[in-house]
């Protein structure tokens, strides 16, 4: 390799090692990336092998967590000097090829997109109890902002709407404890360190679960439903959670990747600005909830995600599988 693909590499690791920072379901990491060596063209894969059979049958969420890890590429490029022009799903005979990005050197910083570089590495999903302070509206509108940025609209809906949402999560609740498969997926992809679980750099640890949850006021997800982790302690969450919606006009894989983009966008927007965050995609796993979540006075048809939004403890830090896992050189 000459020093000029030597640097190439090296600069290439490090635009990845920011990109796996997003978030994606159950922390199953499901990207791929392949730089081919001597271009400037790095190649973006969701990975078959590590889909979710039972909670996300269509690949939706993967391509959610691909779009936001997309997303964090195109932020660390601009902080490194390089602008990432992404191709969305670039070969129609190729699903899993979900995005060919070109690599060139910037003329002109979009500090829209770098300003966002210092949240990457800050941005934790938080599991724990938020307060009932009320996020400013100049806040909110500026989360609303980073979702049109990205083409998708990020709404705040109103009390009897935000009820619904909350009422459909427990409906999802209930349709999770009564099947044994979707069940066994998520004790698959948790970590509570007893013998036989799987590898340390996938998943969701214990440390990451939070309290668990006096009452059902907030719709915070617990992956430790089974109670496996015994000295879990137990907290008050927010009696009135302030939660948005993320969506989209239509609801094609080009989209999901889209709203993948705006999901990573307004979560780092929201580190910045000193919110704590959660994702709740439990009401949009299951077909049968999915179309309810919307506000039908709303031009957005497909909801992708779910935010609680609020001020509290950032959350902690969850693994990631080494870049050498999740990086080829062609």
């Amino acid at each position: 390799m000459s020093p000029t693909e030597q640097l190439e590499a090296a600069v290439v690791t490090s635009l990845v090692e920011d990109a796996v920072t997003a978030p994606s379901m159950h922390n199953a990491q499901p990207w791929k990336f392949v730089h081919r060596t001597g271009s400037r063209s790095l190649a973006l894969y969701g990975d078959p092998d590590r889909t979710l059979p039972h909670g996300d049958p269509e690949h939706r969420a993967l391509h959610l967590g691909c779009g936001a890890a997309l997303f964090n590429l195109r932020v660390a490029a601009i902080h490194n000097g390089w602008t990432a022009d992404a191709r969305l799903l670039p070969d129609p005979d190729d699903p899993w090829y979900l995005a060919d990005v070109r690599l060139e050197r910037a003329d002109v910083v979009d500090h829209g997109l770098a300003d966002l570089h210092p949240a990457v590495r800050r941005r934790h999903t938080s599991r724990f109890p938020f307060s009932e302070e009320q996020i400013p509206d100049p806040i909110l509108d500026g989360l609303r902002s980073a979702a049109l940025l990205e083409g998708c609209r990020l709404i705040t809906p109103g009390a009897w709407h935000a009820d619904a949402v909350r009422e459909l999560v427990h409906d999802a609740e209930f349709l999770e404890a009564g099947n044994e498969a979707v069940r066994a997926e998520i004790a698959t992809w948790t970590r509570t360190g007893r013998t036989g679980e799987g590898l340390a750099t996938e998943g969701i640890p214990a440390d990451a679960l939070g309290p668990r949850q006096y009452g059902v006021s907030s719709p915070v997800r617990d992956f430790d439903a089974p109670r496996r982790v015994a000295d879990r302690s137990v907290a008050n969450f927010e009696k009135h959670p302030q939660i948005a919606l993320l969506g989209t006009v239509k609801d094609a894989p080009a989209d999901w990747l889209r709203a993948g983009q705006a999901m990573q966008r307004v979560l780092l927007q929201a580190t910045l600005d000193g919110l704590a965050a959660s994702l709740m995609s439990q009401p949009l796993e299951w077909p049968e909830l999915r179309s309810s979540v919307r506000d039908p006075t709303s031009v957005t048809g497909f909801v992708h995600m779910v935010f609680r939004l609020g001020y509290g403890p950032p959350g902690t830090a969850t693994p990631r599988r080494p870049v050498a896992e999740v990086l080829s050189f062609t």
